[in-house]
């Protein structure tokens, strides 16, 4: 830098999730990219995350996952019209507290792949949170339609679980507006 050049002050400040120059596009009909800041050490987000029976803890349609091996989990996911679907999903990257990627395998109802990525905040507030969901929804174009009708099409699911996994990791429970099953309820007059 020559003394002539002006000092810039100037900084990118922007959210990785949109300045990032990864390729996100993904092989499959349905794509979404999500980033959320969460008020957490990176390293025990990524533990939380890595343990893929905690998934159903926060996340609407994912109703159960099986540990299948050390790479490989099956997982039940709720949906259009509360139809059950089978994924099995296989890890094809784990970076211990930074980055884990899957991708369906043999066996998966839904061909589907996906990342999350977790990084310390540039500020040091807190842990920036990337998720990444492609999949070929069931019954092709027509499918996409009805996940998007039905509120689960990947951009929807990922901004939503992303916001539970932060409530979770933040304050320790997944608010709601849902009264609890086992709460007192008036009996209605007509």
């Amino acid at each position: 830098m020559s003394s002539s050049d002006p000092i810039s002050t100037d900084a990118e400040v922007a959210s990785p999730a949109f300045i990032d120059k990864d390729n996100v596009e993904g092989e499959h009909a349905a794509s979404s990219i999500r980033a959320a800041l969460i008020n957490r050490p990176r390293q025990e987000l990524y533990a939380f995350w890595r343990d893929f029976t905690n998934l159903p803890s926060f996340t609407e349609n994912v109703k159960e996952v099986e540990i299948l091996d050390v790479a490989r989990s099956q997982w039940t996911i709720v949906g259009p019209a509360g139809a059950e679907i089978d994924l099995v999903s296989e890890i094809i990257e784990d970076i211990p507290g930074e980055r884990i990627a899957w991708r369906s395998s043999e066996g998966s109802d839904v061909d589907h792949e996906g990342w999350i990525e977790f990084k310390d905040n540039a500020f040091g507030r807190g842990t920036e949170v990337r998720i990444f969901i492609s999949y070929d929804p069931p019954a092709g174009a027509l499918g996409k339609v009805v996940a998007k009708v039905m509120q689960r099409e990947p951009r929807i699911q990922a901004r939503r679980e992303l916001r539970r996994f932060k409530q979770l990791m933040e304050t320790g429970e997944v608010s709601t507006s849902k009264a609890p099953d086992a709460a007192p309820r008036a009996s209605r007059h007509f």
